[in-house]
């Protein structure tokens, strides 16, 4: 959810998410850890205890004594807790001896009395017997302290219960569990302040992808998303991903403004360009319809003035048809065509046209290129028309034709007023005429467009008192 272009750092978003995936993960790597070290290390202390008690059954079994050996060598050494004196409380030792008979009663040794700790782990032993058989210590509760109990058998039948308090171990065991749950809690609180940072970190180039997003969605088609230097690299290539779409995003929305405003403006001039020769025909033929040309001469003046506004109107129509066919690319028609001939013939039209104007030619032999012969001929119509249509008749015009670097360059240039920058920049614009001069304004629009058609280029040299230049660049390629 995005509010005033930022992201909620809630539990739901992505920082969030990760975040606590990253805890959970570290949580359960610490629960199972801690359980693996604590059962490992119980089961090794239980086996040092089992060990021990194990060893001293088998010691005192293998002397084949009986109790009334004991009793009669006063091996009190054996039975430590049998010195002390009677206790209601818990064992004070952490070993603890019984003698118990057949039936599994406690019995005195020598002149000492069972104590009540003995006489508890007699009475906790079920089956003193099956202890005896058993290859392994048993667990039990002495007055509510754990032991780990073995016995053996002695000769006479008596058997001697021999316990250890595994007390130590269990409180040993929970003081580490509870060192763990804190270092592991510390642990956790750690890495989710660590993984906060870290994602905010690289969470920041996408928080600033949104808020260009934003930006952009109300009107900023300038912005673009910063770089950063912390950003990894799938986030850096979609960046430079997004700036690229950006981009092309916002020169498609130029060229579309563009392109909108040059047709409200193409529109307009043709709808002033066709109104002005219809307004005048119209003139005539209302002074016509009202009987108002009276004599022969006023009629043919008339005549003549509508003929030439509908001949004016119907070049205009050519050539607006001609600029929309290029509009939609149309296919030419190509074939090696001689354009040094195509330059001697619009020069030698030119001359018969303006006779008393200087032409210079720098186009001799034949240079042969793969274009389309009318559009060639268009332009240099096109060309040659708008020196004889802007310049005095006098002004000298030169047709120059060379080959150079894989291309072919058509220049015709004239020694004429020339324009100014301003002018010149709009000089292929539709309808465009420098001050308001003579002509339609579209034959360089239609110079452009067959060039481009024929994947060339146009360019124009001009400043004001040094004439104009116009050179168009074409593929040098032909067919055999």
């Amino acid at each position: 959810m995005i509010v005033g272009g930022r992201c909620h750092r809630g539990i739901h978003s992505l920082r969030g998410k990760l975040t606590l995936a990253n805890v959970a993960l570290l949580a359960l790597g610490i629960v199972m850890a801690t359980a693996v070290s604590l059962m490992g290390m119980r089961h090794y202390l239980l086996d040092q205890i089992d060990t021990q008690l194990l060893k001293t059954r088998d010691s005192l079994g293998s002397t084949q004594i009986t109790a009334r050996q004991i009793d009669s060598l006063s091996a009190l050494a054996l039975v430590r807790d049998g010195k002390a004196p009677e206790s209601e409380g818990p064992p004070n030792s952490d070993s603890l001896f019984a003698a118990v008979d057949r039936k599994g009663q406690p019995i005195t040794i020598g002149s000492f009395e069972p104590t009540d700790n003995q006489r508890a782990l007699a009475a906790a032993m079920d089956d003193p017997r099956a202890l005896v058989d058993d290859t392994e210590p048993h667990d039990v509760r002495v007055k509510g302290t754990p032991y780990r109990v073995t016995a053996v058998s002695l000769t006479d039948d008596t058997m001697i219960l021999m316990a250890t308090s595994i007390e130590a171990l269990h409180q040993g065991v929970a003081r580490a569990l509870k060192l763990d749950l804190a270092f592991g809690t510390l642990l956790l609180a750690l890495l989710a302040v660590l993984t906060m940072l870290s994602v905010s970190r690289r969470m920041r180039p996408l928080e600033d992808m949104v808020e260009t997003s934003s930006a952009i969605a109300e009107g900023d088609l300038t912005r673009r998303v910063p770089s950063s230097h912390h950003a990894t690299q799938e986030v850096e290539q979609l960046r430079l991903a997004l700036n690229s779409m950006l981009h092309q995003v916002e020169s498609a929305y130029r060229t579309r403004e563009r392109s909108a405003a040059q047709l409200r403006r193409f529109v307009a001039d043709a709808s002033h360009e066709l109104r002005t020769p219809l307004s005048a025909i119209r003139g005539y033929l209302q002074l016509y319809d009202k009987g108002m040309l009276r004599e022969p001469v006023e009629r043919k003046r008339a005549w003549d003035r509508m003929t030439g506004e509908a001949d004016r109107m119907g070049r205009l129509v050519d050539e607006l048809l001609t600029l929309a066919r290029l509009d939609q690319q149309p296919e030419l028609r190509f074939k090696n065509v001689d354009l040094s001939r195509l330059v001697r013939d619009a020069a030698e039209d030119l001359r018969v046209q303006q006779p008393e104007r200087p032409v210079s030619v720098g186009a001799e032999g034949a240079l042969l290129v793969h274009a389309d012969e009318s559009g060639l001929r268009q332009i240099l119509g096109n060309l040659v028309g708008n020196v004889r249509t802007h310049t005095p008749a006098d002004v000298p015009v030169t047709l120059d034709l060379e080959r150079v670097d894989g291309v072919v360059r058509l220049c015709v240039a004239d020694e004429g007023p020339g324009l100014d920058e301003e002018d010149a920049a709009r000089i292929f614009d539709r309808f465009f005429r420098a001050s308001g001069g003579a002509g339609s304004g579209l034959g360089l629009a239609i110079v452009q467009g067959v060039v481009t058609a024929h994947g060339g280029e146009v360019t124009v040299r001009t400043a004001p008192g040094k004439g104009l230049a116009v050179t168009v660049t074409l593929p040098a390629r032909t067919h055999g």
